[in-house]
């Protein structure tokens, strides 16, 4: 046996030695709740572009059961779940939907690695803004909250600072 064709026995042997790892999607859990969103068209665009990860609604593509992409899916599904999760509302914690819009706005979500395998994921720049302003609209904005108060802060002065 040359030493290509047992390289390539070694790595044909760990491919399929890595699918018995069984980190894997599991069956969604059910949808337990939704937030009332400010208008039907929030919902749709987040539906399009963001419930494979936020929801409990998500659609597993075929390599999702094959190893090691299926980790990385569970891997970004499950965290992004514990981070805010639409299909939970009311029955779980989501102390970060108030980052949601930020988020769609700075054009860090949907991530760049989703969006060449779902073209739904692919926003236009007027659906990220319409997007954002309606994630901002149904849970608030913590970006926009943050830049009002430091607006607030800095036009008063300090009471320990010298006026000059």
């Amino acid at each position: 046996m040359t030493r290509a064709a047992k390289v390539g026995a070694w790595i044909l042997g760990l491919g399929l030695a890595i699918q018995l790892v069984p980190y894997r999607p599991q069956i969604d859990p059910p949808v337990l709740g939704e937030p009332a969103w400010n208008a039907p068209r929030t919902r749709e665009l987040f539906y399009r572009a963001c419930k494979n990860c936020h929801s409990h609604e998500t659609e597993w593509p075929w390599y999702a059961a094959v190893a090691p992409s299926s980790w990385l899916l569970r891997y970004d599904v499950d965290h992004a779940r514990r981070h805010f999760d639409v299909s939970a509302w009311g029955h779980k914690k989501n102390k970060h939907s108030d980052e949601a819009a930020s988020a769609v706005r700075d054009d860090w979500m949907p991530p760049w690695y989703y969006r060449p395998l779902h073209p739904e994921g692919r926003l236009s720049d007027e659906e990220r803004k319409e997007l954002a302003a309606g994630l901002a609209a149904t849970f608030g904005d913590a970006e926009a909250e943050g830049e009002a108060r430091d607006s607030d802060h800095s036009d008063h002065e300090h009471p320990d600072q010298d006026s000059k």
